[in-house]
């Protein structure tokens, strides 16, 4: 194989127009994964571009003379026209007139063309959080792809990719998916919560903030006066009120409890007062701090002060809803106000700088499976395999035999990671680095020069394509899942006026159509699978759930407390069938109504001693000296009248309530303060 560009071409140049439409367009059920139906789909076949522009110009003319013995002078002409068309934009075009096969070894074409119908059935009890906990390489297994070389053959060897002429092979994926539980149509949106948030965390939180805040004590001195201990009631009305805050939303905490009628909060100030809020946000604890391991101890873990939550949320994630084909793999930020030491530089995110959670989600609903959290540079003896490379296979570990086709970012594609991939049965897709090891020396860009909109080179080995292209930029891709010399073409309209401005031509000439740039498969593929981290992020960022604070794993607590609410509200959706839970009265169920109606729920009748005592005195307000409340002298010193405040004025007095604790005008304030 050649490596200049000028002397000799790489490979075929595989693109297409959309006058092939009638005779190569591909039927709907076998259209390649999940591609919008306005894609019209070709094949090419492989064909090599000859060494000089004369060759290829004879090699042009026998090509039509021959199919004008086929198909006669018109159907060449047509297609000649249509190619000098596209061509025009600098793009060597060609133009396929018949129907070709399509490369791809299918076991079952109907289980291929699903949308997404099937997943894995592994359950995980590992937590897949800490690089720490990573087990050790599984035995590589033989390939099943019949390939006649060695699939541990060094990728960097010369003789290590070929022309782009093999078929594929891809096994049906036919396993049961979706939301799994036994829950009826009268569930509500407390019991889709509970699959993934368990009471036996808020049952640990409750245990470890009593036990955390009695440490602390101890290790002061001093005794809390304001602190007692809480109870499970308590913890899910504060998660409620928590989740509240990311609907309505101020500046301060403290605004929620704030007298003024316009901010203040009336359920805020029945369910709790803002000092108990506080108290409960100042211990608020997941784990037993008094057995934390030191940095360099045996048994240290970074994440230790929230490993065993997400211990229960990571299986409850996984158990509760099967893996669909089409799985995603991103990176998601969490955004902090200080600098903490998992952060990580992301120059090329709108969010710079954050704590970075790796996630596989759903490309469907966008649903995610699993997580993996970045804390920090690894050890020494790990730096021989990538970063990327260990979290991939962290993520889907489980899923092995099961036919996923993954779709991840350059951050993670490699030829080492999609040979590991193909050995564990997972087919993968996505753009990657040039320089990086494996990738054909012959496709990287000084090697394959510039190239014009929608043209593109492919090297291939076995399942193994790699396929440089231009759309907006020169991309690199490598995949699996995808034959070679497939084209994907969206057709587009051209607007034609007339001599005189006014109204569109009818007519179907060259120049009254605007076509597609054609895009490889894999680029096709990965544009509309890559998706599944998008939508749960569009679903996450709506409304946060916590506040800001100087404790790191705060951030992580409320960003899984916030991933299981979304979680949640995808399994009522398609559990459901986009139908509201029962006692529902509005005409549309959205992710809003969801987290208003699961916070109601958790915070129920709660009430704390404040608002109990607001309650009792609302009760008793027609006949307060029945229930003992009677003027009589507060102290020797005047206060404030309590009545007189609220109504904006300035009086004080020695008499008030004893049972209110409240300072009261002799005359009318009493009654009135107790209406």
């Amino acid at each position: 194989m050649a490596t200049a560009r000028k002397g000799r071409e790489l490979f075929t140049i595989l693109e297409t127009n959309a006058d092939a439409e009638s005779g190569t367009e591909r039927h709907d059920r076998d259209s390649p994964l999940n591609l919008s139906a306005d894609v019209k789909w070709f094949e090419i076949a492989d064909r090599m571009k000859p060494d000089s522009d004369e060759e290829d110009e004879g090699e042009a003319g026998e090509a039509e003379d021959g199919e004008e013995g086929e198909n006669g002078r018109g159907g060449a002409a047509e297609a000649a026209d249509a190619a000098s068309f596209l061509a025009g934009g600098g793009c060597n075009i060609i133009v396929v007139t018949g129907s070709a096969t399509n490369g791809i070894v299918t076991h079952d074409d109907e289980d291929y063309a699903d949308y997404s119908t099937n997943c894995s059935d592994t359950n995980s009890n590992d937590s897949d959080i800490d690089f720490s906990d990573l087990e050790a390489e599984e035995e590589e297994r033989r390939s099943f792809f019949s390939l006649d070389e060695d699939p541990d053959q060094d990728c960097t060897a010369p003789d290590f990719w070929g022309e782009p002429d093999q078929d594929i092979s891809i096994e049906p994926f036919a396993s049961v998916c979706g939301p799994q539980h036994s829950l009826g149509d009268e569930a509500d949106t407390r019991d889709y919560f509970r699959i993934l948030f368990p009471d036996s965390l808020f049952e640990h939180m409750v245990e470890q903030t009593n036990s955390y805040a009695l440490y602390r004590q101890r290790r002061s001195g001093k005794s809390d006066p304001h602190w007692h201990p809480t109870d499970v009631r308590e913890m899910k009305a504060y998660v409620g009120l928590n989740i509240l805050m990311g609907i309505n939303q101020l500046p301060d905490t403290g605004m929620y409890w704030a007298s003024d009628i316009f901010i203040g909060n009336a359920g805020f100030k029945k369910t709790m007062t803002a000092r108990r809020f506080e108290k409960l946000t100042q211990y608020l604890q997941l784990c037993d701090r008094e057995s934390e391991p030191a940095r360099g101890e045996r048994g240290y873990d970074g994440l230790f002060k929230i490993r065993p939550f997400l211990d229960v949320v990571e299986n409850t994630m996984w158990d509760a809803y099967m893996p669909n084909r089409c799985l995603t793999i991103d990176k998601c930020a969490i955004v902090t106000k200080r600098h903490f030491s998992p952060n990580q530089d992301m120059s090329s995110k709108p969010l710079r700088k954050g704590l970075t959670v790796w996630m596989l989600c759903d490309s469907r609903s966008g649903y995610c499976h699993r997580t993996k959290i970045y804390v920090g540079k690894p050890s020494e003896d790990k730096m021989a395999l990538s970063l990327g490379y260990r979290v991939v296979t962290s993520l889907v570990r489980g899923l092995e035999g099961q036919h996923h086709h993954l779709f991840m970012d350059s951050f993670f594609t490699s030829v080492p990671l999609l040979q590991r991939l193909l050995r564990d049965r997972l087919y993968a897709c996505g753009p990657t680095q040039p320089g990086r090891k494996g990738y054909p020396e012959v496709l990287r860009p000084r090697n394959v020069g510039k190239l014009c909109q929608g043209e593109f080179y492919q090297c291939q080995r076995g399942n193994l394509v790699a396929t440089v292209t231009r759309d907006v930029k020169m991309v690199s891709f490598l995949s699996t899942n995808s034959a070679p010399g497939i084209v994907g073409i969206s057709p587009g309209h051209h607007q034609q006026q007339d001599a005189y401005g006014e109204g569109e031509s009818d007519s179907l000439d060259s120049s009254s159509l605007s076509f597609g740039v054609p895009r490889p498969l894999p680029l096709l593929l990965y544009q509309e699978n890559m998706r599944g981290v998008d939508l749960f992020d569009q679903l996450r960022e709506c409304y946060q759930v916590g506040r800001p604070c100087k404790k790191w794993w705060r951030y992580f607590l409320w960003f899984y407390v916030n991933l299981c609410i979304v979680n949640a509200y995808i399994i009522t959706r398609e559990s459901r069938g986009g139908a509201p839970p029962a006692g529902f009265n509005g005409k549309q169920f959205t992710q809003r109504h969801f987290r208003v109606r699961l916070a109601q729920q958790l915070i129920g009748d709660y009430q704390g001693a404040r608002g109990m005592e607001r309650a009792a005195r609302k009760r008793h307000a027609d006949s307060p000296i029945e229930y003992g409340h009677r003027l009589e002298r507060m102290s020797e010193r005047s206060r404030r009248c309590r009545n007189c405040t609220n109504k904006g004025l300035r009086h004080e007095s020695v008499f008030g309530c004893k049972i209110c604790n409240v300072h009261l005008c002799r005359g009318g304030c009493f009654s009135e303060f107790h209406k």
